[in-house]
Formats: C-alpha cells, sequence, structure tokens
C-alpha cells in the first residue's frame, strides 16, 4: 500500500534516515526501516531541509530548524481525494500529526462505508490525530475516537475542524483503549466497524500500561465481542518491527473471528518516492480482503 497526493512526498531515504515533503515542509528525520539503504539525491537537497530532527524520540530528542527556510511553525496539509485536512506541527517526539503511509487505508475506509445501505458506528482506537476517524466521518458514519493522550485528542479536534467535521456525530475519548473497550461490552454496546493501529509500548491517561504482545490479543477479542452481527469492515495497523503481515493476520482471525472465521487480507504499508522505490513503513491486516 502506497500513498499519492499533493501536499505530500517521500523525496528521498537512505542511511537510517527519511527526507520528506509536507506542503512547503522539506523534513529530515530518522528512519529505522531505511538504516540498510542508500540515499540517492544529492547533498543540497538533503542540507536545503526546513528542519532536521535528530535524537531519541523518547529522551533527548529535537529539531534544528533552519529559519531562512521554515516558512511557518504549522503547516495546512489537505488531501483532495478525501476532504481531510491536518494541522502539522513539529513535535517532541519528532512526528509532525500525520502518519502518510496510512492515506490508502483512509481511502480504503470510506470506500467500505458508502457501500453500507444505513448508518455505520465505528469505534476508532489509538486514533492519533484522527485520519481513519476523519475518513469515516466524511463518509457518512457517526464515529467514536479514542486516544489516551489528551493533547493528540485535541490536535484531532482541530483537525476536524479543518476538514468541516465540527457538527458531524464524532466522540472524542480521552481514554485507555483496553480499559475503554471494557467499559463498552459491559454496557452493551455494538460497532459495525472497528480500526486500531496500536504502538508497540504505551501509557493510558491513569499510567495503564500497554505492550502489543500482552495485550493485542485480548483487546482484539472484545473488539470482537463488539462488532454487530453486520459488520462492514475491521482494519488494525501495527508498526512493531518484530511483527510481520502473516502474525498481524493471525490475530486479527483468532481475535476477531475465531479459528474457522473469515479471513482477513494482510500487507505492507509503504511510501514510495516518484522514482518508484518503496520505503517500508508498517503492516496491515483488514477485513473483508
Amino acid at each position: 500500500m502506497t500513498t499519492h497526493w499533493t501536499d505530500y512526498e517521500l523525496l528521498d531515504f537512505g542511511a537510517g534516515r527519511k527526507l520528506e515533503r509536507f506542503g512547503t515542509w522539506i523534513l529530515d528525520r530518522p528512519c529505522p526501516t531505511a538504516v540498510d539503504e542508500t540515499p540517492t539525491k544529492k547533498t543540497p537537497t538533503w542540507a536545503g531541509a526546513t528542519a532536521r530532527y535528530d535524537g531519541s524520540r523518547a529522551t533527548n530528542g529535537k529539531w534544528t530548524p533552519r529559519p531562512e527556510h521554515w516558512p511557518t511553525p504549522t503547516c495546512i496539509l489537505g488531501t483532495a481525494d478525501l476532504g481531510i485536512t491536518f494541522e502539522l506541527a513539529p513535535l517532541p517526539s519528532g512526528q509532525v500529526g500525520i502518519f502518510s503511509e496510512q492515506f490508502k487505508n483512509w481511502q480504503w475506509i470510506s470506500q467500505q462505508i458508502h457501500k453500507a445501505a444505513k448508518p455505520v458506528h465505528v469505534l476508532n482506537l489509538f486514533a492519533y490525530t484522527g485520519g481513519s476517524t476523519m475518513a469515516a466521518a466524511l463518509a457518512g458514519a457517526n464515529v467514536t475516537h479514542v486516544d489516551a493522550s489528551k493533547s493528540m485528542v485535541a490536535r484531532a479536534r482541530r483537525n476536524a475542524e479543518l476538514s468541516q467535521l465540527a457538527k458531524s456525530p464524532i466522540r472524542w475519548i480521552v481514554e485507555d483503549a483496553l480499559k475503554f473497550c471494557q467499559r463498552e461490552l459491559k454496557r452493551g454496546n455494538k460497532y459495525d466497524a472497528i480500526i486500531l493501529d496500536p504502538p508497540s509500548y504505551g501509557h493510558g491517561p491513569k499510567g495503564e500500561a500497554w505492550s502489543i504482545r500482552r495485550d493485542l490479543l485480548p483487546l482484539l477479542e472484545i473488539c470482537g465481542q463488539l462488532s454487530s452481527e453486520d459488520r462492514k469492515l475491521i482494519l488494525c495497523t501495527c508498526h512493531t518491527p518484530d511483527i510481520g503481515p502473516a502474525e498481524l493476520n493471525a490475530y486479527l482471525s483468532d481475535g476477531i473471528f475465531g479459528h474457522c472465521g473469515q479471513p482477513p487480507r494482510s500487507g505492507k504499508l509503504f511510501l514510495q518516492t516518484a522514482a518508484g522505490r518503496k520505503l517500508s513503513s508498517g503492516i496491515f491486516a483488514r477485513w473483508p480482503a
């Protein structure tokens, strides 16, 4: 799966880094999947970046802006195909507020919801800044957006406003994903679509520890119980290096459908340069295939 839109471009990658264009920004950031690759662009292209991020995202990472090239502290990035707009900012983690490799998933979510003959109720877990939430809402769905980070939920709400979704039926929840799902199960609530992008490790707003190896299958089992009989889609994406498409497929199959259930489709997420070079950027498993 790859992505193409006018406001985003993967310019180059290699030597453990990637060079990307977001609107008028050109950013140079670390990229573990590019460690064994070789950059193809000449040095001036990299040297002309708006900003560069170095160090550890977890502890001492920092941006080095080049003031003569830094047009604005934030960047409005639109995806014309879907009508989604993001307000980006250089975050302390090295992120900017969007995972560009998810673009094809957003298109797929929109297509699946448009196919439905009735309103679709979507649960979006680990929802970050709301790309999947907005794709679903723009297609007419009612969305419950759940993320453990209050600041990320605030960013998602801002993105929804920029995408003309301020009055759309979106519930904004700051909560640990597993705890929220356990409570929804007790309440007897059901969802027609479930989307999740779990991290390798994380913490909920009250310090709840998350480990994908320990917690993903129990979470998916609850998601299976939260799914309506007339479910429309299930999508799980993952950026954990030692989990491959086949394993994620097995997690989804066992957790949602059971051993004899309907097989999902799985594969790799990647970004692609104009020259056709592909940069591995995670994996996905989804149903229907």
